[in-house]
């Protein structure tokens, strides 16, 4: 028994299934605003970065942590760097 009767955990399986799958649905290209509109994109990706202080913002506060977060990146990439460099007959980059 749910100690609330409030919020998305509380709510009946079904209901919830009913709402999850409406988020699920495909929203169809003429309402998508940012894919008929670039600009509009980009000026919403600017605005969201520029909402963080320069202070706040943990990849300029350590940059290790950046370095990191760009390798995992690469690696997530299915490793294109390495495979090509491999196939070349050259040794890995450790980690």
């Amino acid at each position: 028994m749910p100690t609330s009767t409030r919020g998305f955990a509380s709510m009946d399986p079904e209901k919830q299934r009913a709402i999850a799958r409406k988020g699920g649905e495909s929203v169809p290209n003429e309402k998508r605003s940012f894919s008929q509109n670039p600009a509009l994109a980009a000026a919403a990706g600017r605005k969201g970065g520029q909402s963080v202080s320069p202070s706040k913002r943990s990849f300029s506060q350590n940059h290790e942590l950046a370095s990191m977060a760009g390798r995992k990146g690469g690696h997530a990439s299915h490793g294109g760097a390495r495979k090509k460099s491999e196939a070349q007959g050259e040794k890995p980059a450790e980690d």
